[in-house]
Order: structure tokens, then C-alpha cells, then sequence
């Protein structure tokens, strides 16, 4: 018979750091470095579009939002994966475990929401100029940028306490931080887990229909920019870093979630520590190079800054 454990007690052990202990300093010194440029690369972008009265623009607006939520996402990982590579142990406690799944989780969808809305922006911008300014307004731009954040920040709220009423007969995550599905699936056996389980699945319905959205809105796009030069123009200077940064964001995520739920446990660990830290180094560390090396006014004010600290 599974022990039971006291919730409010009980320290779950992150047994995928197991691996990487051989190397724990070569990783330290390569996560404290990626964490550095992820700070760096997207406090700057951040400060330039606040500095920049041209750039108080929707487009420029949700991209300095995005890399707010970058920030977000990577403070929820890296401070504490650093920690615990030093540490002799890599422990957690229940409430920091819950604490850090709900970041992981609301920074994940909070992505997904910001990038839809900046490409409901470049569908207006481009196949309905005319209506662009009366539609994304100050406020319609305050309503895109609060529901992007407020909604998975309540969904997740309730997924975490729902499973915060779960008996638990396990304290073993076989990861590098704490995710709810793992926790879920140390409910004892006779705990009921369905509400959970509908509950995970309603939320990953309404981000799939972001998705689709998304698709849609580029394929409505691309229709309309092959049939003009201009659009076309326009179309590469603004909308395929959002392009890229989608079909990336996208591609490591279904991975994760893929590989976490139907993946074989005898897969190298090293390999899946790779596929589940992805989404906390590569947009990060991306998104901001991308968008302020092919965003025209970006890269023109970086370097204008860049000019004027060397005279």
C-alpha cells in the first residue's frame, strides 16, 4: 500500500537533476549565462519601446509586453534551477512546487495569447488598414493585453487548486521543476482526479482555438500580401518575425507536452531535460534578436543608442 502524505508538509524531489549533476558546472555556467542574456536582451528591448514615443504603437506595445512575459517565465526557472545545481539536494516544497507550476503554466499561455493578438493586429494592419486605427484602440489594445495575461492567471488559479485538494502517495518528479500534470499523477489511486482532468483539457481546448485563430489569420494574410508588392513588403519586414517566433513557440510546446504524456519512460534523461527547458531559453533568448534586428524602427533606435554611447 502507497503512503499517504501530509500536503502541506511534503518536499517533492526533482530527480531529473540526476544527469546533470556530472556537469553541474558547465550547465551553471551556461544557464546563469543564458538567463544574463535573456535579462539583458529583453529589459533593453523593453526600455527602448518605453523611451521611444514612435514606438507607442500596438505592434510595438505587444511585443514590449511579450518580452515582459518572457521575463516572467524565465525569473519562474532559472533563479531556482541555479540553486538548486549547487545544491546538494534538489528539493522542493509543496507550496514553492504549486508556486512555480502556475508560473510555468500562465507564462506558456500567456505567450500563446499575446502572440495571437499580434497577429490580429497584422491582419488589421494589412488586410484592413482602412478600420486598423478605429479598431485597435488605446482601449481595445488594454482589453487584448489584460485578457492575455488575466485569463490564464485565473484558469490556472483554479487548475492549481483543484489540485491543491488531491491526497498525494508520491513525492518523485521526474523533472526539472514542477509541473501540475506530474503532481496530478501523484494522486493516490483511490483519489478522483476527473475533475482535474476535465478541467486541464477544457483549458487546452480554448488555447487550441487560439491556435487555429492564429492559422487562420496567416493564411487570410498570406492570401492578401501575394497579390501586392507593398503587402508583400510589409508583410516581411512585420509579420514573419511574428511568423517565426509562432511556429517555434508552437513547435517546442506540443513537443513538451507530447513527449510529457505519450513519450516512453526510457528515453535518455538528458533529452528530455532538453525538450522541457526549451520553452525557457529559446523564445526568450529568440524573440527579442528576432524582432529587434528585422523591426526596421527597433534596430534603427538600437543603433541610433548604440551611436551616440560611443561618440
Amino acid at each position: 500500500m502507497m503512503d499517504r502524505f501530509s500536503n502541506v508538509s511534503t518536499v517533492f524531489t526533482l530527480s531529473a537533476f540526476n544527469e546533470t549533476l556530472n556537469h553541474r558546472v558547465t550547465i551553471f555556467s551556461l544557464s546563469l549565462l543564458c538567463y544574463c542574456v535573456i535579462l539583458f536582451t529583453n529589459i533593453s528591448l523593453i526600455v527602448t519601446i518605453i523611451l521611444d514615443e514612435n514606438l507607442h504603437e500596438p505592434m510595438y506595445i505587444l511585443l514590449c509586453v511579450c518580452c515582459i512575459n518572457a521575463l516572467y517565465g524565465a525569473t519562474g526557472f532559472y533563479p531556482k534551477f541555479l540553486v538548486d545545481l549547487l545544491s546538494s539536494s534538489q528539493v522542493v516544497s509543496y507550496a514553492g512546487c504549486l508556486c512555480q507550476a502556475f508560473v510555468m503554466y500562465s507564462f506558456v499561455c500567456s505567450d500563446t495569447s499575446i502572440l495571437a493578438a499580434m497577429a490580429y493586429d497584422r491582419y488589421l494592419a494589412i488586410c484592413r488598414p482602412l478600420r486598423y486605427r478605429s479598431v485597435m484602440t488605446k482601449r481595445r489594445l488594454s482589453e487584448l493585453v489584460s485578457l492575455s495575461w488575466l485569463t490564464p492567471f485565473c484558469l490556472f488559479s483554479i487548475n492549481i487548486l483543484l489540485t491543491n485538494r488531491l491526497t498525494l502517495c508520491g513525492t518523485n518528479i521526474q523533472r526539472l521543476f514542477c509541473v501540475n500534470w506530474l503532481l496530478v499523477k501523484l494522486a493516490c489511486p483511490n483519489t478522483d482526479t476527473s475533475v482535474n482532468n476535465a478541467f486541464a483539457y477544457t483549458i487546452l481546448s480554448i488555447y487550441i482555438c487560439h491556435w487555429l485563430f492564429v492559422v487562420w489569420t496567416y493564411i487570410y494574410l498570406i492570401q492578401t500580401c501575394v497579390r501586392s508588392k507593398e503587402d508583400r513588403t510589409k508583410f516581411m519586414q512585420t509579420c514573419l518575425p511574428n511568423l517565426i517566433s509562432l511556429v517555434t513557440f508552437f513547435v517546442i510546446v506540443v513537443s513538451d507536452l507530447m513527449h510529457m504524456r505519450f513519450a516512453a519512460k526510457d528515453s535518455p534523461q538528458s533529452f528530455q531535460n532538453f525538450v522541457a527547458v526549451s520553452v525557457l531559453f529559446v523564445p526568450p533568448v529568440m524573440n527579442p534578436l528576432l524582432y529587434g534586428f528585422k523591426l526596421t524602427k527597433i534596430r534603427s533606435r538600437i543603433l541610433a543608442l548604440v551611436h551616440v554611447r560611443q561618440k
